[in-house]
């Protein structure tokens, strides 16, 4: 399965569509806030050395459909302009033009999140001279001219695969994911999928901007080196029982099961590292690790103040952040007939897990990375 054809988030603004299910990934956009100050400050210190450019470029790689992309690129642009306030850049009025590029699939909403666009992105600065495009394509080909973007921006975007990867085709049988039970193949199959799109990444990025452009990235990782840790495919192994059961039940085929496999991968720091030293095109100038809940778009509140724990609602939360991102992929492979039972059956599985495991969490990294004189 190709993901160029699958691979968005659902549309519109209903109850199961990304835009109202996006909570957790604000909660990371906020946690990787100081990583992305300091890297915009990081850039002004240099480019107070030589002369900022009077057309500022930058794009959102993975925007999807939601008011998250709008939330960081506001704020970036709110940040650029105090910062060439303060170092009194860019002449009189102190304040760059810029290209905003928005990227996804292009089956991606972009209708729904240019409709959000004036209130959030120019704000309060009517004077904002600001020109936003839409640039769907794979951010795993080329996208833009050579040495033309001053910074690129991607959250939760980078652990999508561009394809299933290549050999699995029935060895990992009830499993959608690499699990415990999966075979060795399977996980480095995985592993190296995601070795070469990410060199692939970071070569194109190299390519597109100018010596010096900066690089923030943040997506879902490991905190340990062995992918078959339980904690990292937890929810992914529910989702397999769920439709193992649907099997049993004679309302999904074994077929489809044994030949659907989930197009992410989640790498170790050291994968990550490796990766980008090899590849050489840029430095890594910072680099953090971060726990973030399941339930982070609950209240949390509810969790640190020990009151009562509703687990349907928990699971029902997390399922429906869950469906945002992975219904179109199901939906394609199974029909969409099955939807609605499937994910009413998993959230009733994701309750109980939740209940259990009261504070089940994942792991996040952020890199801020500049490109090498070239």
């Amino acid at each position: 399965m190709v993901m160029k054809n699958v691979g968005h988030m659902n549309a519109g603004d209903d109850e199961t569509s990304y835009a109202n299910n996006s909570a957790l990934q604000k909660g990371v956009i906020l946690k990787a806030l100081p990583i992305l100050d300091d890297t915009l400050r990081d850039m002004f210190a240099a480019a107070a050395e030589s002369c900022f450019p009077k057309i500022w470029k930058m794009v959102d790689l993975g925007c999807s459909s939601g008011p998250n992309s709008l939330f960081v690129i506001s704020h970036i642009l709110d940040t650029v302009e105090q910062l060439c306030s303060k170092n009194n850049f860019i002449g009189s009025d102190n304040s760059p033009e810029f290209e905003v590029f928005l990227n996804d699939l292009p089956d991606n909403d972009f209708n729904n999140l240019f409709k959000l666009i004036s209130g959030q992105v120019i704000g309060k600065n009517k004077k904002r001279r600001c020109f936003l495009y839409g640039s769907p394509g794979s951010f795993y080909g080329r996208l833009f001219p050579s040495n033309t973007l001053h910074f690129v921006y991607s959250s939760y975007s980078l652990h999508w695969l561009s394809q299933i990867p290549k050999g699995l085709d029935r060895s990992n049988k009830e499993n959608i994911y690499m699990a415990r039970t999966s075979p060795r193949e399977v996980f480095e199959a995985y592993a190296k999928q995601h070795q070469t799109n990410f060199s692939t990444f970071l070569s194109l990025r190299g390519e597109e901007m100018i010596a010096g452009g900066r690089m923030v990235l943040t997506f879902v990782c490991r905190s340990v080196e062995d992918p078959s840790c339980k904690h990292y495919s937890a929810h992914y192994t529910l989702l397999s029982q769920t439709l193992l059961d649907m099997v049993a039940e004679g309302l999904v085929k074994m077929d489809d099961l044994y030949s659907f496999n989930v197009s992410i991968y989640m790498p170790c720091e050291e994968e990550v590292k490796t990766v980008i030293q090899i590849e050489g095109s840029f430095n890594l100038d910072k680099l953090h690790v971060f726990p973030v809940r399941w339930d982070a778009q609950d209240n949390i509140a509810n969790y640190e103040n020990d009151l009562v724990f509703d687990k349907h609602r928990s699971g029902k939360l997390v399922v429906n952040c869950v469906r945002a991102f992975m219904e179109p992929m199901l939906a394609a492979h199974f029909g969409s007939s099955i939807v609605d039972e499937l994910f009413g059956r998993y959230a009733e599985k994701m309750g109980e897990h939740l209940s259990q495991e009261k504070y089940s969490s994942y792991y996040t990294i952020v890199i801020s990375l500049s490109r090498k004189s070239k």
